[in-house]
């Protein structure tokens, strides 16, 4: 093996470009071990993917992991849902921020790290991917205003909970509305009042390179589909039925989408199994 790193380039590198500290892009993966291969599948990932394979990438500068265990799973709606099928498939949620204006050379790297590992044999494949992709952020709506923790250190704030919800517009002009609905009124209205999450984050999906890996299926609905990320202070189970049933009502309401998936997860805990044994 060569100890040839270019390190003089690493040099050239970190004088130029954005490095702002804050997210203009996000990789949110949701992913499905197979049947008899969840510890396996969990210790490959937080052992070794989820460092050689994210965060010591370049301009990956956080990322937490979540789980759904049987009893959040059952939680999720609607029953028929264009993300997940069925909709209790895809039970780990791996979430990581990118440095905004550095989505183009991340790729280069995550592209040629991927192909790699592979090479390799550092990929673990008794998986699917249920919904992987990288995404633009679009915006950020707070509870607290300027009082609470902000978007940048979301992944590092310990939440007790995550709820994904992705809503499908029926056009690009629609989404376009949509988003606005949502920045400036639904949300808002949403957080009001002693609301369980303490901020909720909207992102765009971007398409995957041309040359990504075959096992994972091309992005959809990148002209029309959102993603809102909501976290939460409390476990979801408890606020559940509260504060998270009814957002599908509330888009169909306003006339503007369609909701395909909303799903509770809840954090895992780094060096151990836990809630392995409760996936299924």
């Amino acid at each position: 093996m060569t100890d040839d790193t270019r390190s003089e380039s690493y040099a050239e590198l970190a004088a130029v470009g954005p490095y702002e500290p804050r997210f203009g892009h996000a990789l949110i993966t949701m992913v499905e071990p197979h049947p008899g291969h969840e510890y396996a599948y969990n210790r490959w990932y937080e052992d070794d993917h989820f460092i050689a394979g994210a965060m010591a990438m370049p301009w990956l500068y956080a990322g937490r992991r979540w789980v759904a265990t049987r009893e959040l799973q059952q939680l999720r709606y609607p029953e028929k849902s264009a993300v997940a099928q069925p909709v209790t498939a895809g039970c780990y949620l791996t979430v990581y921020w990118i440095t905004a204006g550095r989505y183009a050379d991340h790729m280069k790297w995550t592209v040629r790290i991927n192909k790699r590992l592979n090479r390799d044999a550092r990929v673990h494949h008794a998986r699917t991917h249920v919904f992987t992709a990288f995404q633009d952020h679009a915006a950020t709506v707070y509870r607290d205003g300027a009082a609470g923790p902000r978007d940048i250190h979301a992944l590092d704030h310990p939440y007790a909970g995550l709820v994904v919800q992705v809503i499908d517009a029926e056009s690009a002009e629609q989404r376009v509305e949509l988003l606005e609905w949502l920045r400036a009124r639904h949300l808002p209205k949403r957080l009001a009042g002693g609301s369980p999450a303490a901020m909720v984050t909207v992102f765009a999906p971007t398409p995957l390179p041309l040359d990504r890996m075959s096992y994972v299926k091309q992005v959809e609905g990148t002209d029309t589909r959102l993603t809102l990320l909501w976290f939460l202070q409390r476990d979801p189970r408890e606020v559940w039925e509260e504060h998270f049933t009814g957002l599908d009502e509330a888009v169909a309401a306003a006339g503007l989408g369609r909701v395909e998936l909303v799903a509770p997860f809840i954090p895992t805990i780094p060096g151990t199994d836990t809630y392995v044994d409760q996936l299924r």
